[in-house]
């Protein structure tokens, strides 16, 4: 018996570009040769029977087996410059290609958003000629991958990223920041809050902010505990929408208990009956300054007719736009959302809002002091906080 041919083992995309080149009508009568010799020897087709099938002789079906071997299917299929077509692809040509790449395919008259291979790669093929880059009518999806990869881009992925839609960003992120920082300096080193004095006024701090739409989520069947037989809480896979809820919360940055109203809505009605919990929490000759966003209800026409009844008793920071990250409840609204509501299930909306304040119970048996130490050594505590008390409407 004779040996068994050897093969070549030709990737998936290399094979779809030579089953291209061997449909293509304008391509050179040796590269559709050759592209049909690469695609015999995959099939383990020997070399004395390639060159029968394809009418030549052994040394150049070799020839071009060796090619491929050494420098992949491109380097097979076209000469070397000075050998009539040059296989490599010019600066002017990658220029082009990455040009397309950074157009959307959508502006172009196409459905998709983003670029696939495939999509950008029939695209070039397509339009290379007129383009007057010929050599990038037959280019590959790899080559295509490849010259992305070298000028790293990515056009197939988006990434996102917030636009500074305020003009005062910098400046209303160091008032909060100013803020923190001569909140860490009531505290002593043992990080024990310092009490004010006798003829010091009075001003507790709190970060506060809305969590809306808290899904109250009911099983359609109780779930399974785990077992013998099952490592975890096993549940149906169908469950019941029973409505949304709002949290309305503030953190006393000074002592560290969290204080939650749970309604239906966050209007400002809402809004002013937390402001009213906090102005019966404190001594009535204290201050109450609130870091928050400027939220529409936060400033409304029912919340400053509110406001006007209680003079000089609430302050207010305000966030810049696009900048939640700056309120310490946010950290304490991602605990929340980890330790009590992921994977949350009642039987009703009640007990939703009920378990929300058994949560608040639990968190303030043991309360923990946020503390903001992001650029904090670069502020002087010595400045003056901005404050807005609100008392006036703004004119319109």
């Amino acid at each position: 018996m004779g040996r068994k041919a050897s093969t070549i083992n030709l990737s998936e995309d290399e094979r779809l570009y030579l089953e291209t080149q061997m449909r293509a009508r304008t391509i050179q009568a040796q590269t559709v040769i050759r592209a049909r010799i690469l695609l015999l020897k995959a099939e383990g087709i020997s070399v004395d029977h390639i060159a029968d099938k394809v009418g030549m002789n052994r040394k150049s079906v070799m020839l071009c087996i060796n090619k491929y071997l050494e420098g992949g299917v491109e380097n097979a299929l076209f000469d070397a410059p000075g050998r009539g077509r040059n296989a490599e692809i010019t600066d002017d040509e990658k220029a082009w290609i990455i040009n397309i790449a950074c157009q959307k395919p959508v502006n172009l008259g196409y459905s998709a958003e983003v670029w696939t291979r495939a999509l950008l790669t029939k695209h070039i093929n397509k339009f290379a000629e007129e383009a007057g880059h010929t050599r990038l009518s037959t280019i590959s999806q790899s080559k295509v991958r490849t010259i992305l990869e070298e000028a790293d881009i990515k056009p197939n992925k988006i990434t996102y990223y917030c636009e500074n839609r305020d003009p005062d960003f910098d400046q209303k992120m160091h008032n909060v920041l100013l803020v923190y920082k001569q909140l860490s300096l009531q505290f002593d080193e043992k990080g024990q809050l310092i009490p004010f004095k006798e003829d010091e006024q009075v001003v507790h701090v709190l970060s506060y902010d809305e969590k809306p739409g808290i899904q109250a989520i009911a099983n359609t069947t109780e779930d399974l505990l785990p077992d013998e037989n099952h490592k975890t809480v096993s549940r149906d896979y169908e469950y019941k929408r029973l409505g949304t809820i709002s949290l309305l919360a503030g953190i006393d940055l000074q002592t560290g208990e969290a204080i939650p109203l749970v309604k239906d809505k966050h209007s400002s009605k809402e809004y002013i009956e937390f402001l009213k919990i906090l102005d019966s929490k404190y001594p009535e000759t204290d201050r109450i300054r609130l870091v928050l966003d400027n939220l529409k209800v936060h400033s409304s026409e029912e919340t400053r007719k509110y406001l006007a009844t209680k003079p000089g008793r609430f302050e207010f920071v305000f966030t810049p736009k696009h900048g939640s990250w700056l309120n310490l409840v946010e950290g304490f609204f991602s605990k929340l959302t980890r330790q009590m509501l992921k994977g949350i299930r009642v039987k009703t909306k009640d007990e939703l809002v009920q378990r929300i304040y058994r949560y608040f119970d639990e968190v303030n048996e043991q309360p923990v002091v946020y503390h903001w130490k992001y650029k904090l050594e670069e502020i002087n505590s010595s400045e003056e906080v901005v404050v807005d008390t609100l008392p006036i409407q703004k004119s319109s």
